[in-house]
């Protein structure tokens, strides 16, 4: 055993409490398992929720938003109507009960999300509840329009993308709003990239290699713009299991706004420019157009700390899970490289704990 090897374990071995890291190791063995739940728990009550939506909005908080803005993206590449997700309390003012409402709280007790449900309710929507338990789950047995996806509890929601995104996934499928599926032999593929990406096994990797060069540099983290859910989802790692700041962008639209901050050699440029550690994501199925963008902005990038990470697949579906593997690999690297637990959440259990006692 190297040096190098020695000292990651070292450091999971004191710092990971909580699992993270075998939690996610098993994250495509989530998705099989998610995949194979819906069909058992849909079939019962398929019939009632088939009725031509004109749309599908997602509410959602943090790790159990995510999958709505996976979906949202798939929809805009191979949907067949409209799916929006809906972040906060409230719901949009345009909705109306002919779009489906698919909440998602992992913990069931989001009061964000439960309060948008109430307020669908209200107004004779339907909803499919995905969650572990909680409030939510208790709201379904209470309501004749409203239907639970369970999906196994006690980790923490980041963690449990598989889990939520595999269901979120399986209903739409099931009732014809997505055409796209995962299939098995992906899931197969994208195994191998767990394992290939794993920081422990394999601690002079790549994603370790790439941890270790971000460490003491600002991220920056850039993409298409069907790529977006997977840059959010890792700004949203870093934060929470790195505890890092992460500046984000899409092309093409940040060619005609933050291209000029960047600025290139001899033009003005933010003072940080340069010493931002930049993340480039990709994928095979980019607008020509968008990948000659993104030739120029690295022909022209004023950093010397910039790596292309290619999302690998034969889908946009695929190539968005690959791309969150990778991710989450390197965002618990960061967090063991920088001393930090990378399941510790302590400002956000402090926030709750606040708003727990203005309500009493």
């Amino acid at each position: 055993m190297s040096e190098v090897e020695e000292g990651m374990i070292r450091l999971a071995n004191a710092l990971d409490s909580q699992g993270m890291i075998g939690l996610t190791r098993s994250f495509v063995d989530d998705i099989r398992k998610g995949r194979e739940s819906v069909n058992r728990e849909l079939l019962p009550w398929l019939s009632e929720i088939d009725k031509g939506w004109t749309g599908v909005l997602f509410l959602g908080m943090g790790g159990s938003a995510a999958g709505g803005d996976f979906i949202s993206a798939l929809s805009d590449y191979d949907g067949t109507i409209p799916i929006r997700c809906n972040r906060g309390y409230d719901l949009p003012n345009w909705w109306t009960p002919d779009w489906l409402v698919v909440a998602t709280s992992y913990s069931g007790n989001t009061e964000e999300t439960l309060s948008a449900c109430e307020q669908a309710l209200s107004q004779n929507g339907t909803i499919i509840a995905i969650s572990s338990g909680g409030v939510l789950s208790g709201m379904c047995e209470l309501s004749e329009t409203m239907y639970l996806i369970s999906c196994p509890g006690g980790q923490p929601p980041r963690s449990a993308f598989g889990h939520i995104f595999s269901r979120q996934l399986s209903l739409l499928v099931e009732i014809g709003v997505l055409r796209c599926e995962i299939t098995d032999s992906a899931l197969n593929r994208l195994q191998n990239a767990v394992e290939d990406c794993d920081i422990i096994t394999h601690p002079e990797g790549d994603v370790a290699s790439l941890a270790l060069n971000m460490i003491e540099n600002p991220i920056a983290i850039l993409g298409p713009r069907e790529l977006s859910p997977a840059i959010n989802r890792f700004k949203n790692q870093l934060n929470e299991n790195s505890a890092r700041f992460a500046r984000i962008g899409v092309f093409p639209e940040m060619n005609h706004n933050e291209a000029v901050a960047w600025g290139g050699v001899g033009e003005n440029q933010d003072p940080e420019s340069t010493n931002q550690a930049l993340a480039l994501l990709s994928w095979d199925g980019m607008h020509d157009r968008v990948e000659q963008r993104m030739d120029w902005f690295v022909s022209n990038c004023p950093t010397d700390l910039a790596w292309r990470i290619h999302g690998d697949g034969e889908s946009l579906l695929e190539c968005l899970l690959h791309l969150c593997i990778m991710m989450d690999w390197l965002s618990i690297a960061l967090a063991l490289l920088h001393g930090k637990n990378p399941s510790a959440i302590e400002p956000i259990i402090s926030l709750k704990e606040y708003l727990a006692q203005i309500n009493q």
